[in-house]
């Protein structure tokens, strides 16, 4: 039996040839309704980004679910004249909880989910437990999302990169990720102009660490070996940087990168301190900020496109795949064949780690042939 998540009373199930199968609350007339249901009702972009904000960790609740009894997230939806529309998600078994005159206030699709009106009564009802149950088993493995809404981000899928599903409103604007991201921009786009030998030059060469008195340290991280390494390095930062900013706020942000980008230089001279191919890119401070990410947001989720269908994965899966792919290719596979340095992206992954643990309590309380790299 199914009880409303704020007044503890049992629901009653309604069909309703408009709506479908909801539970009703006769008690404080709230309303219960699946996702799956909720995305036939209510424009796509909206059913969307409940459900991705309600995936980002970012919001609590004490409400319990009425079919599982997890702890449900209360999700900013709406903005009326009167009051911010908050909804109730449980992202395990995909219910969603409406209290009074929620519902009535979102916008909805003309005809409503009319495709189950063929069906019995019973038959229909039957239907939705059943894909209930199967959306809460679906939820505990793998999750087969939707698509993604702009085209760009399919086209970024397709090629095996990751789509960032943490829709967490950003409470400051990160204008450390932005400048960074510029800088490194405008820095390595200018030598492109004569990159083998800006490479050559400004490149840091573990055999070399004197040259220009260390400072290769800091140029080889704004340079990079090609477009392609550029635009890669740039999305990630950009992407998951925005969040990890806002989080742990501009100087200790700062300070993940830059020590991140150091480690992971040092890592890739420890790795193999006699070569003299020089080393470029920001990847090593990028991983770090990474690792922090996957950390600091375990809720949170991405997602890949596999035989053109979008996967939603944990973040946390991602990173364990991640750190698996890296260490395999810096085992076995040398740098001079590879043209990428693994091990920095090990390094500076290892600083995010170190990092998160080193703020988590006060981010808790305050709330906020070319190697490459």
């Amino acid at each position: 039996m199914f009880t409303c998540p704020r007044c503890k009373t049992p629901l009653k199930k309604q069909q309703s040839p408009s709506l479908g199968l909801t539970w009703i609350c006769p008690s404080c007339h709230g309303r219960a309704l699946t996702l799956e249901l909720l995305r036939h009702l209510v424009p796509q972009p909206i059913a969307n980004r409940l459900w991705q904000r309600a995936r980002s960790g970012q919001y609590g609740s004490t409400c319990k679910c009425p079919a599982c009894r997890r702890r449900m997230a209360e999700v900013p939806i709406l903005a009326t004249e009167s009051k911010t529309v908050r909804l109730d998600v449980c992202t395990h078994c995909h219910f969603v909880g409406f209290d009074t005159r929620e519902f009535e206030v979102l916008p909805k699709i003309r005809g409503g989910p009319l495709q189950l009106e063929v069906l019995p009564p019973k038959a229909r009802e039957a239907l939705a437990l059943a894909r209930l149950e199967n959306l809460r088993r679906e939820s505990q493995v793998m999750d087969i999302a939707d698509p993604p809404d702009y085209w760009w981000q399919f086209a970024i899928a397709m090629l095996g990169i990751p789509i960032e599903h943490n829709d967490t409103p950003l409470r400051n604007r990160p204008l450390v990720t932005w400048t960074l991201a510029a800088v490194i921009a405008i820095v390595s786009l200018a030598a492109m102009t004569n990159l083998q030998a800006a490479v050559n030059t400004w490149g840091l060469i573990p055999a070399e660490l004197g040259r220009h008195y260390g400072l290769t340290f800091l140029t080889s991280f704004f340079l990079h070996g090609g477009l392609f390494h550029l635009l890669g390095n740039l999305y990630f930062l950009i992407v998951f940087g925005d969040n990890t900013e806002d989080v742990l706020g501009k100087g200790r942000f700062l300070l993940l990168v830059a020590t991140a980008a150091l480690v992971g230089d040092i890592t890739h001279i420890l790795a193999d301190p006699r070569t003299t191919v020089p080393c470029v890119g920001a990847s090593g401070g990028i991983s770090g900020v990474l690792a922090y990410y996957c950390l600091r947001f375990p809720s949170a989720s991405v997602g890949i496109v596999w035989w053109f269908r979008s996967i939603r994965l944990p973040v946390a899966v991602m990173f364990a795949l991640w750190v698996l792919w890296q260490a395999f290719e810096a085992f076995f596979i040398p740098v001079d064949i590879s043209g990428v340095a693994w091990s920095a992206h090990l390094g500076g992954a290892a600083i995010g780690v170190l990092f998160w643990w080193w703020t988590r309590r006060a981010v808790s309380v305050g709330d906020w042939r070319t190697d490459t790299a």
